[in-house]
């Protein structure tokens, strides 16, 4: 209610002032509704009559002021949220006020008070973000503030309590962060088409000291062995830092970034005190017709939480890219990868584009475009350090790898460890064979740890085959068609998909799709769906049974269980 009732303050205030009637207000509805039905066939539980997760929000601004509150209804949520969203409120509500103009419009200082995201860098010690799909809400509950007190130099700091769910961590959340852009200072580097900015970020996490016992710990002694329990202690203040620096010529960008956390003993890493790192070069090249890309990324210990003793996405502080594709075929996004943050890894990703001209032999009348992308993440080397050979006055411990209390492990940089997480080998071959017709072909070899990622399973292989056409038959008429085939002997087997999509008179589209199981389940999941779409209203109603298993995004993943029933979705999405 006290959240309610400073939200509608903070709008109300901002209504008042706007006396010339000069006043933006914008916002969002959105509510997905599901009808459950049990399915015994695919595990789907009816745990409810009606299930919804509805979010509405709304912005207002008044000159260089800015109020906004969003609420939440998710008393009876959709599957998979049950848990931990079960509820309804006001998660997220701000005043914004912003003083003095630079050349480019942007403000010189900007004050946000209330819920407020942000992400410094590459996000490696802080990024906090929403993306509902995923019930991932981190925003933070204090003070943000925004300088640009000279010519290319931006300034940041912040302070606040994390939300987990529809409470804020009683920890603390602190940070600054400093960004230079060198260009704006020399013109010469302007004309010659030359970026270079420089960025440092410190980012401290405050938590009430806390003590955990550890496991009855085996050593050796003179008739046998003994047994004993340690008392681990967790610090109070966790430090971490970000470097980097990123450099554009022309058409070519670099980008170089490394973070480092400080003792961080938690259930994620087994309460271990070993220091966390990660280290970033990408290179990226474009131009018309052509496009590249090269990155590699190493990681380790680096879950940082602002509630040390949870699992899972909530309360994190931090994020870093999976550097994997987040497939939009459904087959191929079947085996989504998950980032390994407590256990570190090496992750590469290769990327390139290429536009063949019209009226060439491999252009064809229309051009091709061919795409061919490579993911491979792998385990970073770890050797355990075990209580015969390390004090227990340091940290963590994961499995069998190392012990509560300890430094947990060392580990050589550039060594490789002895598993594989992840391999993806993808090449997307796009034409247009007629005016009406376009067609897209893509083939992808896949390697996914599913012990790693899930928890068992074992390393699957698989084959991927997609087919996509696409033919307006006039103006007003599309039609979509797609046929997909996973092959494998892991896990469940072979999988098939098919989909079709009816787009008429540019507001109606109907869709229909099956993705069938032909292996060990021999499981057939359907949609049908009809969507409206309208100015800023979009309506989608339909009957869908959908399989067990995770939504992903970015590298960052939630377990959704199967559901069967009626579906029904609307958003709508206002400015005036």
């Amino acid at each position: 209610m006290k959240r309610l009732l400073f939200a509608s303050a903070c709008l109300l205030a901002l209504s008042a002032a706007a006396q010339d009637n000069k006043i933006t207000v914008s916002g969002s509805v959105q509510s997905d509704v599901l009808v459950p039905q049990n399915d015994e066939k695919t595990g789907a539980e009816k745990t409810g009559d009606v299930l919804t997760n509805t979010y509405a929000e709304v912005h207002l601004q008044h000159r260089d002021f800015e109020a906004g509150t969003r609420m939440e209804y998710m008393e009876h949520p959709l599957p998979g949220f049950e848990n931990d969203f079960k509820g309804w409120g006001v998660p997220h509500f701000y005043v914004k006020g912003r003083l003095g103009h630079q050349d480019d419009g942007s403000s010189v200082a900007e004050l946000t008070l209330g819920t407020f995201y942000e992400q410094f860098g590459s996000g490696f010690i802080l990024r906090t973000y929403e993306e509902r799909a995923l019930g991932i809400d981190n925003s933070l509950l204090g003070g943000h503030l925004v300088l640009k007190p000279a010519k290319g130099l931006t300034l940041k700091a912040l302070s606040g309590r994390q939300r987990h769910y529809w409470e804020w961590n009683k920890g603390l959340v602190s940070g600054a962060d400093a960004e230079l852009s060198i260009d704006q200072w020399l013109p010469s580097m302007q004309e010659n088409n030359v970026r270079l900015t420089l960025g440092a970020s410190w980012v401290n996490k405050y938590e009430k000291e806390d003590y955990i016992e550890t496991p009855p710990v085996r050593r050796p002694t003179d008739t046998g062995y003994s047994y004993t329990t340690y008392s681990v202690a967790q610090p109070k203040f966790v430090n971490a830092w970000d470097v980097r620096a990123n450099l554009n010529v022309g058409n070519l960008s670099l980008l170089a970034e490394y973070a480092q956390k400080g003792d961080d003993p938690s259930q994620a890493n087994g309460y271990i005190y070993g220091k966390g790192s990660a280290a970033m070069l990408s290179a990226s090249y474009s131009k018309r017709g052509i496009s590249m890309l090269l990155q590699a990324k190493r990681s380790e210990n680096m879950s940082f939480k602002s509630k040390r003793n949870v699992l899972g996405i909530s309360s994190a502080i931090n994020h870093l890219p999976a550097f994997t594709q987040d497939h939009t075929y459904a087959l191929a996004a079947l085996y989504p990868y998950a980032t390994q943050l407590a256990d570190g890894e090496w992750a590469y990703q290769a990327e390139m584009g290429y536009n063949f001209k019209r009226k060439t032999a491999l252009g064809g009348r229309y051009g091709m475009n061919v795409k061919v992308s490579y993911s491979y993440v792998r385990a970073i080397d770890r050797t355990a350090l075990t209580p015969q050979s390390t004090p227990l006055t340091s940290s963590l411990t994961k499995s069998n790898m190392a012990f509560a209390g300890t430094e947990g492990y060392t580990s050589k940089f550039f060594k490789w460890g002895d598993q594989t997480y992840y391999q993806d080998l993808n090449i997307q071959l796009s034409r247009k064979l007629s005016s009406a017709f376009k067609l897209n072909l893509m083939y992808m070899n896949q390697r996914y740890n599913k012990t790693v990622v899930e928890g068992e399973g074992g390393m699957i292989h698989s084959n991927i085959f997609v087919a996509d056409g696409k033919y307006q038959f006039s103006n007003n008429v599309t039609l979509r068609v797609e046929a997909q085939y996973l092959t494998t002997k892991q896990d469940e087997g072979d999988w098939l998909f098919g989909l079709a999509e009816l787009s008429l008179a540019r507001h109606w589209m109907i869709t229909v799709s099956d993705q069938w199981n032909n292996g060990l389940t021999d499981i057939h999941y359907y949609q049908g769906l009809v969507t409206y779409n309208r100015g800023a209203h979009r309506l989608q109603a339909g009957y869908v049974r959908t399989q067990a298993g995770y939504n992903c995004s970015g590298g960052v993943c939630r377990w959704i269980p199967a559901q069967k029933g009626f579906m029904l979705s609307y958003t709508y999405n206002f400015q005036q």
